[in-house]
């Protein structure tokens, strides 16, 4: 029986034509699934649903969502968080080329937590680097962290009064419960690729994804290294961000939500 799935072109690039035609003729589709966003069951004879392809540096794996959660993606993964999915999503392993491997990510520190701004809790990632991040080709030792998200858009903030501008293109992405990857836009205009992706997933609390779920965005606030820290508590994570945008050390923009 048909099955009502969406097949992305990219996810259909990886797969080939033929098992995606296999799938969207119910051959190799399952009907029920769990939805590897929400994790509640899902039926792809009788609602729209999106085919994910988690690619890792050897295996890939498909799996299947609601497609009000997801997207039909592809979502590139280690090799380790891969087999640790394996376990709850549904799919066999695929081989892969060598040349899919994706490059490592500069490291960046991300940390999760709930904002207050204008009496509403919002969703937030704060982004701070391990080491000052340099302009690719530049010789000198500065930091240009903040110029190069200026250039892509980002606000300069000096309090958090009201929440930032939405930067359309970008989108965070949620999948399987967990936080996987920050999304920027293509260079040539293509699917979005990973600004930030994260080495394991980053699991994030029940209330922030309520927060996320109910704004459909996530703010995305950035600093230099040392500007933030690592801080154990939100009202302490607040009061370093109002302590970098009173310094003139912080950049923030709102970023739809991919995923639940």
């Amino acid at each position: 029986m048909p099955r009502m799935l969406d097949v992305s072109d990219e996810v259909r690039a990886e797969i080939g034509a033929e098992e995606a035609d296999r799938l969207l003729a119910g051959e190799n589709a399952p009907g029920s699934y769990d939805c590897t966003s929400c994790r509640t069951p899902g039926d792809s004879e009788h609602e729209r649903t999106s085919t994910v392809l988690f690619i890792g540096d050897e295996t890939a794996v498909l799996a299947f969502a609601h497609s009000s959660c997801l997207p039909s993606q592809v979502v590139q993964v280690t090799e380790e968080q891969l087999q640790g999915a394996v376990r709850s999503i549904s799919g066999d392993p695929v081989e892969l080329d060598a040349d899919k491997v994706v490059p490592e990510q500069a490291v960046l520190g991300v940390t999760s937590g709930l904002v207050l701004i204008a009496g509403e809790l919002h969703p937030a990632l704060v982004v701070e680097p391990t080491a000052p991040i340099v302009r690719p080709g530049a010789t000198d030792i500065g930091d240009d962290f903040l110029p190069l998200l200026i250039e892509q858009g980002f606000m300069p903030l000096s309090e958090l009064t009201e929440a930032p501008p939405v930067q359309h293109g970008w989108s965070v992405l949620l999948a399987m419960g967990q936080l996987h990857a920050v999304l920027q836009p293509s260079v040539n205009g293509g699917q979005p690729v990973a600004w930030w992706q994260a080495h394991q997933p980053l699991q994030v609390t029940e209330g922030w994804r309520a927060a996320a779920n109910k704004h459909q965005q996530v703010l995305m606030f950035a600093a230099p290294v040392g500007s933030i820290g690592r801080q154990p508590r939100e009202d302490l994570l607040r009061d370093a961000l109002d302590k970098a945008a009173a310094n003139g050390k912080l950049v923030g923009a709102a970023l739809p939500l991919a995923g639940t």
